[in-house]
């Protein structure tokens, strides 16, 4: 299991990168052509985790609500972001991770409701999920890079 973390720990950090080499106006710009900017794509990866980590395996979430609202599936930026929203975000990669991974370790994830993604994955447990995620945030991580050609 230890692959998965590992993974994720390393995309977390290009995150990280990310938004300590980006102005706030370069996290806030969307370029023609995408629906989206580098600060969005970076709090989507964290509100989908907690949700098919957390929510899918009927525990808390490690975010506010309003951090879910604004960066699930199907959200889009509506307005910019300030540096206070930005700095929660950072310090959220690197905290939801590291209790992700201390959660697995002492086994808090017994129950798991199935879900199939949009793009046909069927996540079956949370061992499914975690795999998934990895899967996702390299997704994500490839738009921000793509985004970052365009600012």
């Amino acid at each position: 299991m230890s692959s998965v973390f590992e993974t994720q720990k390393t995309i977390r950090e290009i995150l990280v990168k990310i938004l300590d080499h980006h102005s706030l106006e370069q996290l806030n710009k969307i370029p023609d052509g995408f629906k989206n900017n580098l600060i969005w794509n970076i709090g989507h990866c964290i509100a989908s985790q907690q949700i098919l980590v957390y929510k899918l395996s009927g525990l808390p979430l490690q975010v506010s609500d309003e951090l879910i609202a604004k960066y699930s599936k199907g959200t889009k930026p509506e307005a910019d972001v300030s540096q206070e929203e930005v700095n929660e975000i950072r310090d959220l990669l690197t905290q939801t991770l590291l209790q992700t991974e201390r959660d697995y370790n002492d086994n808090v994830f017994t129950n798991y409701n199935q879900y199939t993604t949009s793009m046909g994955f069927d996540l079956k447990n949370v061992q499914d999920a975690l795999d998934f995620v990895s899967y996702h945030e390299g997704i994500h991580t490839g738009i921000i890079m793509g985004i970052k050609k365009f600012i």
